[in-house]
């Protein structure tokens, strides 16, 4: 099946939740929908779901018209963030309850809730009620209540975002399995870029309501089209820095030059912004084109095993992401270091004009 969203937009009111947008899902692999929370992406899906009725725009299933058709009449299933599970059912009742409602043998009931349960590792729990579960074991019920029906469309709105980080990493690797062996459309929300790295399959970064770039995911992080895209397919934030190049020379500040080298060389003279991921900035000189940037630590943040290091210099704020945990005393005098060639250019409008990372041509 696939699924085409032709000119789709959505008011609410004098509100514009989604601006017209042209998207088409494909069976075969798993698109993420990336976006910071109130982007969108809830909206979307529930658009693609037949949970609302687009303003305007249509939406196709194979070619055939679906627009403002009832979610009842479609073969969709959608999982949320929170465990919503019948609280007086068992977790088989739980699995079972859309295959009942289809009208389902029950010996087809039965053969698909015990395969799906033994898919998602609950087989052992099909007897017990929801509040007699942990949070994943519940979160995993819904998940198998949405995958028992086989649906064409499989839509997961931040399924994972109330589990700690070991049950998140084991439950996105199952599910990443379970996708590739089903040939239905799976769309998977996020606001977070190393879960749709993780994920893989093709991203759709969405911003205030708005699809920004479409693209296999990979590509999309080593190339965003915008500094909006390149912000938020990174953690933290892309590093965004006003520069003026001139006769070759890249100029941040004053005191900090360096030659516009490799993919930097093409830029004419002008003003740019120069977008750096944190991983890039680093605390020793490792390199012999790296540049030296001296200035004082505004905050170090300790994440687990990495340490988030805030630099002050001339006014702006860079940070450096550096692996192990680093007690730096704030106000202290720093030095980090750039690599160029890890260094994105954006335009006066914001649009990416230069990459460390050639892009892949369009199939076809």
């Amino acid at each position: 099946m696939t699924l085409l969203m032709t000119g789709v937009t959505r008011r609410v009111g004098r509100d514009i939740h989604i601006h017209e947008t042209d998207l088409e899902l494909v069976p075969g692999s798993v698109t993420v929908l990336l976006g910071p929370t109130l982007a969108g992406k809830t909206t979307l899906m529930r658009l693609m779901a037949g949970l609302d009725r687009p303003t305007s725009g249509r939406l196709a299933e194979n070619g055939r018209d679906v627009t403002g058709m009832s979610v009842r009449q479609r073969s969709v299933a959608m999982v949320y963030q929170q465990f919503i599970n019948y609280p007086s059912f068992t977790v088989y009742e739980n699995i079972a309850s859309p295959l009942r409602r289809a009208g389902l043998s029950a010996a087809e009931i039965d053969r698909r809730v015990r395969e799906t349960a033994e898919t998602l590792r609950i087989d052992a729990l099909l007897g017990r009620l929801p509040q007699e579960l942990s949070g994943g074991q519940q979160q995993r019920t819904a998940l198998a209540r949405a995958l028992v029906k086989q649906a064409d469309l499989l839509l997961l709105d931040e399924p994972l975002v109330n589990l700690d980080y070991k049950l998140r990493e084991e439950l996105r690797a199952e599910l990443r399995e379970i996708f590739n062996q089903r040939d239905a459309i799976a769309v998977y929300a996020t606001t977070e870029p190393l879960e749709a790295l993780m994920m893989g399959g093709r991203t759709v970064v969405v911003h205030e309501g708005r699809v920004r770039q479409v693209g296999p995911t990979a590509e999309v992080f080593k190339n965003p089209a915008s500094e909006t895209v390149g912000s938020i397919f990174s953690d933290p934030p892309m590093n965004l820095i006003d520069v003026t190049v001139s006769g070759g020379v890249v100029a941040v500040a004053d005191d900090l030059r360096f030659p516009a080298t490799g993919h930097l060389a093409a830029l004419p003279d002008g003003r740019f912004r120069l977008g750096v991921r944190s991983p890039h900035l680093h605390l020793r000189r490792s390199g012999p084109d790296q540049v030296a940037i001296g200035g004082t630590i505004d905050l170090a943040e300790i994440n687990g095993s990495e340490t988030f290091v805030h630099v002050a210099h001339h006014g702006v704020s860079w940070v450096a992401q550096e692996l192990g945990v680093h007690t730096l005393a704030l106000g202290a005098p720093v030095t980090v270091y750039l690599d160029p060639h890890h260094v994105f250019a954006f335009d006066a409008a914001g649009t990416l004009v230069a990459s460390p990372a050639p892009a892949v041509p369009a199939a076809g």
